[in-house]
């Protein structure tokens, strides 16, 4: 789709309430509800961090949607596919500020050039305790993306007719944080496969699109 066209339909997201759980639970791991009552003691002092959603328009005007591969390390969450931000800092006014200034340390795009459209429904994360509130957003530029060479192993460019495209849901047998395999829905992107708590906002990122697209 071409980005005018898009930034015109996205701008009555505003207006639409958020598919919340409803949408989330599309593409949660069959454990989520167990893992969530195993630690409702945990949720209560959860961390918290700020990501972002990021649509812009390559240079041929087309819409796309950036995500990251993380670098491979000692943590729940080496190589896996997740987007840009990260956590709280004492410094960060809020966790959108969080989410946008993690952006432009993890991939290079400036904060100004970073327009905010919404927040979307916070996720809990489970094997790192963290409640992640995503952010809704767009850059009317064509990104100039630097990635952080300690922290990001790859930057995914994805177009928005693949990204919304039904046949990109899969189901995957991976391998989880907690030592054993299991069968989750995903999305195939890019050759990714997007699994856990990035394909549940995903999820209701693509239904709330499909509303206004």
């Amino acid at each position: 789709m071409n980005f005018d066209e898009f930034l015109i339909r996205i701008s009555k997201v505003k207006n639409i309430p958020l598919p919340a759980q409803v949408s989330q639970f599309k593409m949660a791991p069959p454990f989520r509800l167990e893992l969530l009552e195993k630690n409702k003691e945990a949720i209560k002092f959860a961390k918290r961090a700020g990501v972002l959603a990021l649509f812009y328009p390559d240079v041929f005007q087309k819409t796309y949607l950036v995500l990251i591969l993380r670098k491979s390390y000692e943590g729940v969450h080496s190589a896996q596919v997740g987007f840009p931000g990260g956590k709280l800092e004492p410094d960060d006014d809020s966790l959108e500020h969080a989410a946008l200034r993690e952006t432009f340390e993890e991939i290079g795009v400036p904060v100004h050039d970073i327009e905010v459209l919404s927040p979307l429904t916070e996720v809990y994360i489970p094997p790192s305790n963290f409640y992640v509130q995503p952010y809704l957003g767009f850059s009317n530029k064509t990104p100039r993306f630097v990635k952080d060479e300690s922290e990001v192993e790859a930057i995914i460019e994805i177009s928005l007719g693949h990204f919304i495209d039904d046949n990109m849901v899969i189901s995957k047998r991976v391998s989880t944080s907690y030592k054993v395999e299991v069968e989750v829905p995903a999305f195939s992107l890019n050759g990714h496969v997007v699994w856990g708590a990035t394909a549940m906002i995903l999820s209701e990122i693509k239904d709330l699109l499909k509303q206004v697209l």
